[in-house]
């Protein structure tokens, strides 16, 4: 415990830095807080029209509903599934108008370096007693800020992963108009882009069927809607195992209307997809690309590029970090979720000792701490931050005691007739003890009977903890 009376500098003012710092502020320890946004959840916004998967009560931070209800805050209803605007407006914009969390809030403050006070990289005498600086632009000037500990929960957001499989953005990617990141609001802001236009999806997780699902929507208003979906694996068993496997019924809900749509004939499937080059042609765009070893040309309107994201260590480069070469995440954590080694995006549960790096007191939380993996949970990012700031107070025990458990995330790989045929029409049961898969669940949830499979599976329980 080195500079006890300092702050600690929390980057990132979303779900799990706001937790850090209700977190610290229920220890005692003042926080600052910087935001780059103009407001709290800034990130959140941008996907604002998304509904997430899990309900309320998985979604708000032990310390932070204790530190809002101190403050009169009544909570959303529990069984709930908010949209990203939703979780700022009812949850994040609340807590960071707490009083204790308020004064060292600092927003539209961009974080530029992190160092040690006194040492660059290379200095190693007193090290680990030292102070960091973190260093800040606001309102176009700089400013230093000295504090005990860093926890990094800036996210990845805003670092998409491009389009071209190498890692690299195609020739003509980054001067298009026509390309989108991440799951713009392709059926609402920005529906006159979308409406009887071609669009190209790239990618294969739960944000591209997003994005696909909304397109189907306009595609009901306007027939002339087109929608080509690309992935770079072969086949699209693994695009689906999410919707047959998932114990969060909304994200597997997800899953089954793709490949309803898919078995409907409204979306034009790709697989084995590299794209080559994008080319401006008038008020379109032509992709050049190889399905395999075969050569095509896309003539499309849009292109909706979600193929994850990357964490920035720009302004880390003063700190002894240390990540997995292939995942980017910290050392100790990344075996647990390399996707080369893994199918599934289950995690254990995890804190301190998988978080840390050499640069004593520092931390890296959230999605970042995944670096580029692709499945994360705010529960995961909870229990981290609860962890670490357990371990900068000095609360050894409680920073390694476990204090969460985690369902089967369902993004496995899996051979769709074999988990059709296995008996349940949906996969295991998310969350009702009375059905048997995640189709029956959500029929059952809408009033219906049930699926109509037939089959009853042995009940699965959500824990409370997603």
């Amino acid at each position: 415990m080195q500079n006890v009376g300092l702050p600690v500098a929390v980057i990132g003012a979303g779900p799990v830095g706001l937790a850090a710092a209700a977190r610290l502020v229920e220890r005692g320890v003042e926080p600052i807080v910087f935001e780059k946004g103009a407001s709290v959840g800034a990130s959140l916004l941008e996907w604002g029209h998304v509904r997430v998967f899990s309900p309320w009560k998985y979604n708000v931070d032990d310390a932070a509903r204790r530190l809002l209800e101190s403050q009169g805050w009544e909570a959303p209803n529990p069984d709930y599934l908010p949209n990203g605007k939703e979780l700022v407006e009812e949850y994040l914009a609340p807590l960071g108008a707490v009083p204790s969390i308020r004064v060292g809030l600092k927003l539209g403050a961009t974080v530029t370096a992190v160092t040690k006070k006194g040492l660059n990289k290379v200095s190693s005498a007193g090290r680990d007693e030292a102070p960091f600086v973190v260093r800040y632009s606001e309102d176009g000037l700089e400013h230093d800020v000295v504090v005990r500990a860093v926890i990094d929960a800036s996210g990845t957001w805003s670092q998409p992963n491009p389009m071209g499989v190498h890692g690299l953005p195609v020739p003509g990617e980054q001067a298009s108009t026509k390309i989108s990141y991440g799951i713009p609001d392709v059926a609402g802001a920005r529906r006159d882009e979308f409406l009887g236009k071609r669009t190209l999806v790239i990618g294969s997780g739960h944000s591209a069927i997003n994005v696909a699902i909304a397109l189907i929507d306009l595609q009901d208003i306007d027939p002339r809607t087109e929608i080509v979906w690309a992935l770079r694996h072969q086949g699209v068993d693994r695009l689906l195992g999410g919707g047959l496997n998932d114990q969060l019924p909304e994200r597997g809900a997800l899953g089954l209307a793709a490949k309803k749509a898919m078995d409907d004939g409204r979306l034009n499937m790709l697989t084995s997809f590299c794209a080559d080059a994008v080319i401006a042609d008038g008020d379109r765009v032509t992709v050049r690309a190889r399905t395999g070893s075969e050569p095509i040309e896309l003539a499309v309107d849009q292109i909706v590029v979600t193929t994850g994201f990357r964490p920035d260590f720009s302004f880390l480069r003063e700190l002894r970090v240390e990540v997995d070469p292939t995942v980017e995440a910290p050392s100790a954590l990344s075996p647990l979720i390399d996707p080369n080694l893994h199918s599934c995006g289950t995690v254990p549960p995890h804190g301190v000792e998988e978080l840390s790096h050499p640069e004593n007191d520092f931390f890296i939380v959230g999605s970042k701490s995944y670096g580029r993996a692709p499945t994360f949970l705010m529960k995961t990012g909870y229990e981290q931050v609860r962890s670490i700031v357990a371990e900068i107070v000095g609360d050894y025990e409680a920073a390694r005691r476990v204090e969460l458990v985690l369902p089967e995330t369902g993004v496995c790989s899996v051979d769709i007739k074999t988990a059709v045929s296995a008996g349940c029409c949906g996969g295991p049961a998310p969350a009702r003890e009375d059905a048997c898969c995640v189709a029956d669940a959500v029929a059952k949830d809408e009033g219906k009977s049930g699926c109509g499979c037939g089959t009853k599976a042995a009940p699965v329980k959500v824990a409370e903890s997603v």
